[in-house]
């Protein structure tokens, strides 16, 4: 399932050309990062509710020291789902702000190197990704993956287990978006999945209180699987055992301010009626 939602499933429809002036990097010299790149950004670090907000991929940034901040790839596919989730960081600052919480933010493009992967998973840096061929990551070598992983990757979880590490019973809630249809895929019909694995302490009560609302359609483990070893919930929430629910939002939902924030005043409510009556 995972190869098939990352890849696109359909490699005749590979988008091959290269952004207009795009130079592959030479991968055959030796590189020294300059760097001037924060891998994160904390919203409001010292606010005192139990919620940490997590946004893994909340940007399309690439940073300057990785090609000259250039992965060979058009604006218009930059500002697609493969670079980032769309929407997904306004609705984190703003669930955030509704509810008194912590919130952590990626600053960089999930294609520089994805933060919702183990470093040992083969999709952590993609190659290719829902049919279109990322030039700058073409010839990336081992070396050019571990620079990317010790400038970006680490730090971004490094601040992570710190936020979530000041208090002892934090809920980590990860915020995602989904685009409505793959290349290759079926169109997904759910206006928000929760994804979980073995902990269903909020994630249960959560998904029970959503399908009551008789205008939403909700996906239990959709569009994903619940759990990716190595990935930010199963470190930050599943080993340690920490509460927790990953919120798949489908991007057409939150595409402008207006329904960020419509999304994250209907969420912020019923998490917090959720936790009022939970005993964790």
């Amino acid at each position: 399932m995972w190869a098939n939602a990352l890849y696109g499933g359909n490699h005749l429809a590979l988008q091959l050309a290269p952004s207009a002036g795009f130079e592959y990097p030479d991968m055959t010299k030796p590189k020294r990062y300059s760097m001037t790149h924060k891998s994160f950004e904390i919203i409001g670090e010292n606010r005192p509710a139990r919620w940490l907000i997590a946004c893994d991929h909340a940007s399309n940034q690439v940073p300057t020291e990785v090609n000259g901040g250039d992965l060979g790839l058009s604006p218009e596919n930059m500002g697609r789902h493969i670079a980032y989730d769309i929407g997904a960081a306004g609705v984190t600052r703003h669930l955030a702000d509704l509810l008194d919480a912590s919130a952590i933010l990626g600053t960089f493009s999930r294609l520089v190197i994805d933060p919702n992967r183990g470093e040992d998973d083969p999709t952590l840096m993609m190659r290719v990704y829902d049919g279109t061929i990322i030039p700058g990551n073409r010839y990336a070598d081992t070396a050019e993956i571990e620079r990317r992983a010790a400038n970006y990757y680490r730090p971004y979880h490094a601040a992570y287990a710190k936020l979530a590490a000041r208090r002892t019973d934090t809920i980590i809630v990860a915020v995602h978006s989904f685009t409505p249809r793959l290349n290759s895929g079926h169109p997904r019909p759910w206006h928000i999945g929760l994804l979980f694995a073995g902990d269903t302490r909020l994630s249960q009560p959560l998904l029970e209180r959503l399908r009551a609302e008789p205008d939403l359609c909700v996906g239990a483990n959709e569009p994903y699987a619940g759990h990716l070893p190595g990935d930010a919930v199963d470190r930050h929430a599943l080993i340690p055992n920490r509460p927790n629910v990953l919120l798949e939002i489908r991007q057409d939902l939150i595409e402008d301010e207006a329904s960020q924030r419509e999304w994250a005043a209907r969420l912020a409510p019923m998490m917090q009626d959720v936790l009022k009556s939970a005993k964790f």
